[in-house]
């Protein structure tokens, strides 16, 4: 007699993690259902809308059923956990701009730390033994990374202490520091998922993610740093970069090597991890670099304009320590570099 599929929920399904962490299980033989009600539509207006992605998965994923519910509707999240009892739960819907969340408190709190809350305890209710990976962020960390000691290059700004050459480690601290309401919100998220791993033993862990993005990205300019570039790039927009002399740097990390990460995860799972989920410095560019880069694929030059004034809290350098990941998980690697990406983003949004 055959066994019946094993079955994931995703929150944030229509988002590109969310999306990508779809189509990755359901190539596995995955039944995958997806949570979201286009909220993105609603924090960044018709530029940030995911409903064509969602129409992607549907149309393309023939054991995907999508659930029109938000994440802070409590009863209806307990609701759908205990009808599917799925075996692994991924969290990856959010309010997810720092900037976006100093106008909107209450809301972004209520979905980032609340939304989590109401999955968590759902999970337990129904299942404890069931894995619960959180997409979180590398906001927790605040502006504490710009304390670091570095060296101003010709394209970019980088650390000049020796203990952070491979990056940003999980023990790095995260209270005493500026988060924004968006990073305090997803600390409290953070925190909560750590605890119940440790608390109630539930299989758990936090991705703390950089720059995670790849061609299904809907980025716009508060959130989606590469994916937004690349976009007024190509349609000639002038890009606005905000202090740092363009010079500040993050790490990307392809949404698919982010979702292989959370399928090694699930296979061999621990309660109450923290990794920092990023492309290393392997994988990491300043603004200005990500021009140069998206020239090669366009043979034209970018359009940009200049503000002296930096994004309170925004990070001069960060770029994720990956030790711990591949230690953990030594199957694991980044496989799609900064060239693949941007050539993966190009293509992505010529084909809208």
């Amino acid at each position: 007699m055959a066994h019946a599929a094993k079955q994931v929920l995703v929150s944030g399904s229509s988002g590109l993690v969310g999306s990508e962490v779809c189509s990755f299980f359901h190539v596995r033989g995955f039944q995958v259902h997806g949570i979201d009600n286009n909220q993105r539509a609603v924090f960044f207006g018709p530029q940030g809308d995911t409903r064509w992605n969602q129409f992607r998965l549907s149309q393309g994923l023939p054991n995907f059923v999508h659930h029109e519910i938000d994440i802070r509707d409590r009863k209806g999240i307990r609701d759908l956990v205990a009808a599917l009892k799925p075996d692994l739960i991924v969290h990856a819907a959010a309010q997810p701009s720092h900037d976006r969340s100093a106008a909107i408190p209450f809301e972004d709190f209520d979905t980032n730390a609340v939304g989590t809350l109401n999955l968590l305890e759902a999970n337990r209710q129904v299942n404890v033994d069931v894995p619960f990976i959180h997409m979180s962020t590398n906001k927790v960390y605040g502006d504490g990374p710009n304390g670091i000691a570095r060296q101003e290059l010709t394209t970019r700004w980088d650390f000049a202490d020796p203990a952070f050459l491979r990056g940003i480690p999980e023990s790095f601290p995260i209270d005493q520091t500026r988060h924004s309401p968006f990073g305090a919100s997803k600390v409290a998220a953070d925190i909560m998922v750590q605890e119940y791993g440790r608390y109630y033993d539930m299989p758990s862990c936090c991705l703390r993610g950089g720059c995670i993005t790849g061609p299904n990205h809907s980025g716009v300019e508060l959130h989606g740093f590469l994916s937004f570039l690349i976009k007024c790039h190509l349609e000639g927009v002038e890009y606005k970069i905000f202090g740092y002399k363009g010079k500040q740097v993050r790490d990307n990390i392809h949404s698919e090597d982010a979702a292989r990460f959370i399928y090694s995860f699930f296979k061999a799972p621990r309660c109450g991890e923290v990794y920092n989920l990023g492309g290393g410095k392997e994988n990491s560019c300043s603004i200005l670099e990500a021009f140069e880069i998206a020239s090669e694929f366009s043979g034209k030059k970018q359009i940009f304009s200049y503000r002296e004034e930096n994004r309170p809290g925004d990070h001069i350098c960060y770029y994720s320590d990956l030790s711990k990941m591949r230690s953990h998980y030594p199957d694991w690697d980044i496989t799609l570099s900064l060239p693949d990406i941007v050539s993966q983003i190009v293509r992505g949004w010529k084909s809208r």
